[in-house]
């Protein structure tokens, strides 16, 4: 059998959009709104060092803290879709 480039990628993006399919709701919307605080956090981050109000050190741990954060809520979201979730009792 006989497989051209072409053929190859198109495969290979429909594998990866069939994983990505595997996320649970949670996930995806847990996932989503970590990626668009890190954003958010990100642009002003780099307001402030263009300004010169941080030093790009100070910007990257911000970044990285922030991107660590929306990890931690993805994961959360997975571990909810699972029922793995540990829950607090505010009793």
């Amino acid at each position: 059998m006989k497989f051209n480039k072409a053929t190859l990628v198109v495969s290979a993006a429909a594998l990866s959009l069939g994983l990505a399919a595997c996320d649970g709701a949670n996930e995806n919307a847990m996932e989503d709104a970590g990626e668009e605080q890190a954003e958010a956090i990100n642009e002003e981050v780099d307001t402030m060092e263009d300004a010169g109000a941080m030093t790009d050190a100070e910007s990257d741990a911000i970044t990285d803290a922030a991107e660590d954060q929306a990890d931690a809520m993805e994961e959360q979201g997975e571990a909810m879709d699972e029922g793995t979730a540990e829950t607090t009792d505010s009793m």
